[in-house]
């Protein structure tokens, strides 16, 4: 029987050198539909908070999800076309599209807390199929401005993939090998789960305590 192996990529400072959520708050300033001095403010704010590990992310939620409930799919959609091909694609790290390639032959899976809208059409775009994210609630073609449920954020994501692998009828131990490629210390735990973890860009929490495991450090800076 052939080994089996599990890939799975953060996004926001891993594969990318940015934070698509922060960068989609930007984006809709930009586009003058939320309050610039306002938005901007509390898009740092939390910001900074899921930097240093004290983020309440229903706050967080409340706060980045309610523009989405405010504007039809079709026209969220087209803005985000235009996001993705001016702000995200041009983040891409140097090294991500051969670490991806790396992992070709392998089951890839990207693992993110920021929400499905924002990050499938990224993961399309950097050739991955499979996306665990934050899942937003819908009615009538619309978003409501809520998350349901488990969000995938720090021991949610550990929660998130085995329920993914138990709807694939699989368990994480099926697989010889596992890989969790991430750059923030609210993914220890997820980090912890797996065969091989990697700290990608790490912050400083995550470098220490990757140091402290013998944990690989690995950057993507170049191709």
């Amino acid at each position: 029987m052939a080994t089996r192996t599990l890939a799975l990529f953060d996004l926001d400072e891993t594969l990318i050198a940015g934070d698509s959520d922060y960068e989609w708050g930007l984006h809709l300033v930009r586009l003058g539909v939320v309050d610039r001095e306002t938005y901007e403010a509390r898009n740092q704010e939390f910001y900074d908070r899921y930097k240093a590990g004290t983020l309440v992310l229903q706050d967080f939620l409340d706060f980045q999800l309610y523009p989405l409930s405010q504007f039809s799919r079709a026209q969220l959609d087209e803005w985000h076309a235009a996001f993705l091909a001016s702000r995200i694609l041009p983040m891409i790290r140097p090294g991500a599209p051969a670490l991806l390639e790396r992992h070709s032959g392998d089951e890839r899976v990207m693992v993110t807390a920021t929400n499905r809208f924002v990050t499938e059409p990224i993961a399309a775009a950097l050739g991955i199929t499979n996306l665990l994210a934050t899942e937003l609630e819908q009615e009538d073609g619309r978003f409501t401005g809520r998350a349901v449920g488990t969000p995938c954020f720090r021991e949610g994501k550990v929660t998130r993939l085995h329920e993914w692998l138990a709807a694939r009828g699989e368990r994480l131990a099926d697989y010889a090998e596992s890989w969790f490629y991430s750059d923030s210390a609210n993914d220890i735990p997820l980090l912890s789960a797996v065969t091989h973890p990697v700290a990608v860009h790490p912050d400083d929490r995550l470098r220490a305590h990757a140091e402290e495991q013998g944990w690989q450090i690995l950057s993507l800076d170049q191709a």
